[in-house]
């Protein structure tokens, strides 16, 4: 079979029946399709026309596929950008991942916390240092203040408050060798107070220094023959004026205390007199506990004010 001719220069444009927007040639001598020739009659080729028509819809299905996956990657590259930023700052960024902070250079949480300065409460203010001086001892001081009420109760037993006395010149209210010990160490002032329990009686004598010191050197240098003179009067007989009597001596911050106790039937102390001794130690013990309240509520009060 001879092979076709489209003309002078070959093929300018072919007419696709399937292609909706291309446009049918101008005839021209020859007709531009493929004919068969094989019959004579000029009928078309249908075979041949039908097997460029698959070709074609085959390239087309084929492009169809390519483009829709290329649709779902860019989809799924914008669903990932828009987790990204929904994670982040909200806008999507173009820069790459090594421009960002290492881990290192990423603040810990622990570094935003809070901190605060440590604090610690001041240290409790010690009553002892109220008592120690006349500076800081501004207190009211007199026998009542002293030894408020009419009895005291230590234990069991109960002893009644008696006559009291306070003298400024403290070697007079003494006698032995304490008269010597007060005067030596600056001695301001001497309380005194007497209970009775019975026919036991107890005189307690509070001598006040200006020193901590003072005190302390006075009960040191107090021997056996130290002895605060007793306090009668008031129903209580004169007591330890010329009996045996036992005596104590103590001191707690500027304040040195002393205490004579016998009976008032004029009989001798003695080993065996118990009630005696648990008497004067009971007041030595009140005597104590009651300069110690005092230094307690000058603390107290200063921590408030």
């Amino acid at each position: 079979m001879r092979p076709m001719s489209y003309g002078q220069g070959g093929p300018q444009s072919q007419w696709d029946p399937w292609k909706p927007q291309s446009q049918q040639p101008q005839q021209q001598s020859q007709p531009q399709q493929p004919w068969n020739s094989g019959n004579g009659d000029n009928t078309p080729d249908w075979a041949a026309l039908a097997e460029a028509s698959e070709a074609r819809a085959k390239r087309r299905r084929l492009l169809f596929i390519g483009g829709g996956a290329l649709a779902t990657v860019a989809i799924a590259g914008a669903v990932a950008v828009a987790v990204v930023s929904a994670n982040g700052s909200g806008q999507a960024s173009d820069s790459p991942s090594s421009q960002l902070p290492s881990t290192a250079d990423i603040p810990s949480a622990t570094a935003t916390q809070p901190s605060f300065a440590p604090t610690s409460a001041p240290p409790p203010l010690d009553p002892k240092d109220f008592v120690s001086s006349v500076k800081k001892d501004k207190a009211p001081l007199s026998p009542d203040l002293l030894f408020p009420g009419t009895q005291l109760t230590m234990g069991e037993t109960v002893y009644k408050k008696g006559p009291t006395a306070d003298t400024r010149t403290c070697g007079s209210a003494a006698q032995g060798t304490l008269p010597k010990v007060l005067d030596t160490n600056r001695c301001t002032r001497l309380i005194r107070v007497t209970y009775t329990n019975g026919d036991t009686a107890v005189t307690v004598g509070v001598a006040v220094f200006d020193t901590e010191a003072q005190a302390a050197k006075a009960k040191k240098e107090a021997d056996k023959k130290s002895i605060v003179r007793s306090v009668s009067g008031g129903g209580v007989k004169s007591f330890c004026t010329g009996a045996v009597c036992r005596s104590t001596t103590n001191s707690y911050g500027r304040y040195a205390y002393f205490t004579v106790a016998g009976f008032t039937n004029g009989k001798d102390v003695t080993e065996k007199s118990t009630g005696v001794f648990r008497a004067g130690d009971d007041l030595a013990e009140f005597a104590f506990r009651q300069i110690r309240r005092r230094g307690e509520a000058q603390a107290s009060a200063a921590a408030e004010g």
